[in-house]
């Protein structure tokens, strides 16, 4: 029998306990040794709970017993989850964890501790939900030299893109139906200002680049100013608009890593990815392009993806797996306005202002001719320019929207 202890018993650390209570049978073969709840801490008592037997307060009972060797920490955040996370480690037991917002920051300092105590710390929640990414990237990709890694990493803002397109209705109004519906928390700004998403595609650029990336460091734009002239102008150049992380190396290896809403077109891979779903796109010089989608977030999605890291560190009881990148040095991460671009630019200025500054371009729409665009507003594609020099091109003008094409 191999013990652990759950950290956080909210929707993830409720849904992990309840995954390893029901698929015992098959969790104990995959294992090939039992798997048990010890102990469970949480401030809370949960006193209708099935496992309020188990419920604690105190972490140290936790960080004493040997009789526990592997922890789950699904508090979230970087402060008791982070004291909780570096403790267990040093006191030798390995950590799964779903909490991307602590690997993000904190990841190469806690991998580290692990490589020390020889345990493990894995989290493969932290980025996919139930998607499998972390692992193939770690073990069925690494005869591919990494180039490109993107994707849908946010179901709340994918849903919201989703439903402007579908049912023509506002930014706001779409957010409170995914309040109501609980695909958006009470304080939606994570979400819809891209920085859940900017701590996913850090961690996977450490993985696939090998060096550190900071999230407080990264260029993130979120989607509140996508506005429905924006969704049909798109779809009139044969695009959907999709918020989207993304990391590459560029020729002077460096990286470019950035979180953004683009223009992508309908024949994308991803372009029909709807709804809640995620989709994460890898691109290697061996393999190719290939896509992973599915479930990014949610109670059960998640839960069996922490399980399966706790099925992985119990077969590596006595041998660490190796995972961790470098810190990296000033400058790793370009900025991002010296990377070229094409553009979807929506703008209140006359023809005259675009001629002289984009030259010959195709307009997408004429004033008036779309219900609620403003008098005079134009849209257009421009050829690949940096964000400075688009700067340029743009100074004085009345710009409304302004979006990447991929």
């Amino acid at each position: 029998m191999v013990n652990i202890a759950i950290l956080g018993f909210g929707t993830v650390g409720s849904g992990v306990a309840e995954v390893i209570q029901e698929n015992a049978v098959s969790i104990t073969h995959n294992a090939a040794q039992e798997i048990g709840v010890k102990t469970i801490v949480d401030i809370r008592g949960f006193p209708d709970s099935p496992f309020a037997p188990k419920i604690i307060r105190d972490f140290s009972v936790v960080e004493r017993d040997p009789d526990i060797q592997i922890v789950v920490e699904t508090i979230g955040g970087k402060t008791v989850a982070y004291d909780y996370t570096k403790r267990a480690l040093e006191a030798g037991k390995s950590v799964v964890t779903s909490n991307k917002e602590l690997v993000a920051s904190c990841g190469h300092e806690l991998l580290e501790i692990a490589r020390r105590k020889n345990v493990n710390y894995l989290f493969e929640a932290s980025v996919g939900g139930g998607i499998p990414i972390i692992r193939p990237i770690t073990q069925c990709l690494t005869a591919n030299e990494l180039d490109e890694i993107y994707g849908i990493l946010n179901g709340t803002t994918n849903y919201i893109l989703t439903r402007m397109i579908t049912d023509a209705a506002p930014f706001s109004e779409i957010l409170k139906d995914a309040q109501r519906l609980g695909y958006a928390e009470a304080d939606p700004t994570a979400d819809v200002e891209g920085y859940d998403a900017a701590r996913k595609i850090c961690i996977l650029a450490d993985l696939c680049f090998g060096k550190s990336v900071d999230p407080d460091r990264l260029w993130v734009e979120g989607i509140s100013g996508v506005t429905l002239e924006d969704v049909e102008y798109a779809r009139r150049l044969g695009y959907k608009i999709k918020l989207l992380g993304r990391a590459y190396r560029l020729q002077d290896g460096r990286i470019a890593a950035y979180v953004a809403p683009h223009l992508i077109s309908k024949t994308s891979l991803l372009s029909n990815v709807d709804g809640v779903m995620n989709g994460i796109v890898v691109h290697g010089n061996a393999l190719g392009e290939c896509m992973f989608y599915g479930a990014g977030a949610g109670k059960r999605p998640t839960a069996s993806a922490v399980v399966a890291d706790v099925i992985d560190a119990v077969k590596h009881l006595k041998t660490r797996k190796y995972l961790g990148w470098e810190e990296s040095q000033p400058g790793y991460v370009a900025d991002i306005h010296e990377i070229p671009f094409r553009w979807y630019l929506r703008t209140g200025s006359g023809l005259e202002t675009i001629g002289r500054a984009f030259g010959d371009v195709r307009l997408i729409s004429y004033p008036g001719e779309y219900p609620g665009a403003g008098p005079g507003e134009y849209a257009f594609a421009t050829p690949w320019m940096t964000g400075r020099e688009l700067a340029e091109k743009t100074a004085g003008m009345e710009i409304r929207s302004k979006f990447r094409i991929l």
